[in-house]
């Protein structure tokens, strides 16, 4: 007699618009307008967009500009990333009262393993209903929802039904989900990729199902192995609620591009202000700086130095900068400049994490 498999009960929660919807949710003016959070009509990149100025086909990563181009009555607001933060502990804290396994990959995503939960609930789908009812009623803002097996599948699924729904995909059903699903909506598979699995005939998971492990190792080397488990429903990757951050940036940029090392170095001087903020508010310092330059063609390069010791000081930082900053002819005036330290004393502190396996 064949044993029942072991699966985990994985929900994936993902706020709808969520610098967006906080700034709608603050100023019922914007409520049921297209809103951009960051950029202008002049200059600048959006970072999120609302459900009504995405039916134009704004999104982020695209410019201020292109943004107007698209959608003429756009609103551009300022982006509030402290406020951002305060909505997303509000909405951490109610994941909580659900399970201790929550792993967050951004302000407003989250994985959550309530294959043993703080409510006794045996229905992921029930759990995640009542979280997003909660969100909603107590913090004014909608999420969706993918729940099923493994991060994978729950990751994909919670876009299906967005804004404001959810997805629930059952063990049985896993393949047949990922089968039907085009290439580009694996979770992982960028632009590039794509094209590439395009130009080899991959269009769907039906067609990544039929090439072998050599086949696909052969043309993407270490993924290839990546790609065959997960249209199979094979993704073993724990939620880690210790997740260890390895990079603290801070970054700005600029209405006007800057043609000068010395006007760069003032921008960098209150750059480096508010790394050393973040970095002292968390007890991080790090060994590696890295100096983020980009063009006024949207060309971008990065310059790195590591040293032999942590530092988290700004002057330390400053200087570190400032010698990278120097270590070649800017090719261009510049738009962007960031600062970032890596190769943290946080990757010191790694916690083990025990999780239980359950009938789903």
């Amino acid at each position: 007699m064949s044993e029942t498999p072991v699966y985990r009960k994985i929900i994936h929660i993902d706020m709808d618009a969520f610098y967006a919807s906080v700034e709608q949710m603050d100023n019922p003016a914007l409520l049921g307008k297209p809103v951009a959070v960051g950029g202008s009509e002049n200059r600048g990149v959006v970072s999120a967009a609302s459900y009504e100025a995405r039916k134009f086909g704004v999104r982020s990563a695209i410019s201020g500009v292109l943004a107007k181009k698209y959608c003429p009555e756009i609103i551009f607001v300022r982006p509030r990333f402290d406020r951002y933060k305060e909505i997303s502990s509000k909405i951490h804290a109610i994941f909580h009262d659900y399970t201790d396994l929550v792993e967050p990959l951004s302000l407003d995503e989250a994985y959550l393993d309530v294959t043993q939960n703080k409510k006794g609930n045996p229905s992921a789908s029930l759990l995640a209903q009542e979280i997003r009812l909660r969100i909603l009623n107590e913090v004014g803002i909608s999420a969706s929802a993918g729940i099923s097996i493994n991060k994978f599948v729950a990751k994909i699924a919670s876009d299906v039904n967005k804004p404001n729904g959810q997805k629930t995909v059952n063990p049985d059903e896993v393949e047949a989900f990922l089968e039907e699903l085009p290439i580009r909506k694996f979770y992982g598979v960028g632009k590039v990729t794509t094209e590439k699995m395009y130009q080899l005939g991959i269009f769907t998971g039906t067609d990544l199902k039929s090439k072998s492990v050599e086949f696909l190792e052969k043309h993407f080397g270490k993924s290839g192995a990546f790609y065959y488990n997960v249209v199979r429903g094979i993704h073993n990757s724990e939620v880690k609620s210790n997740r260890i951050t390895k990079s603290v940036a801070a970054e700005n940029t600029f209405d006007v591009n800057l043609t000068s090392e010395i006007f760069m170095l003032e921008q960098l001087d209150k750059i480096a202000t508010s790394l050393e903020r973040r970095l002292q508010r968390h007890k991080i310092s790090g060994k590696t700086v890295t100096l983020k330059i980009k063009y006024s063609d949207f060309t971008q390069q990065t310059r790195s130095k590591t040293l032999p010791y942590f530092i988290s000081d700004k002057s330390l930082i400053l200087e570190t900068v400032e010698e990278l900053l120097y270590q070649e002819k800017m090719k261009d005036s510049v738009r962007l400049l960031g600062i970032s330290l890596n190769n943290l004393n946080t990757e010191e502190k790694k916690a083990v994490v025990v999780q239980l396996k359950f009938t789903f």
